[in-house]
């Protein structure tokens, strides 16, 4: 039987909130421009579903470019 590595490969937008303290409307704000520039960070659309890829965001938030 084949295991599934569980660790998440993406953040949703609950998760960008609790990564930057900051309010639900503001992250959902800041995921929707980020979706139109695709920068400073990725954002992947699905849906009406927003993701960010971790490492994409975790290098933007360590300053890595």
């Amino acid at each position: 039987m084949e295991t599934v590595n569980t660790e998440k490969k993406v953040y949703d937008a609950e998760d960008i909130q609790k990564l930057l303290g900051i309010g639900r409307s503001k992250a959902y704000s800041l995921l929707e421009e980020t979706y139109e520039k695709q920068e400073p960070f990725r954002v992947i659309k699905i849906g009406k579903l927003l993701r960010v890829p971790k490492q994409s965001f975790d290098h933007w938030l360590d300053g890595i470019s």
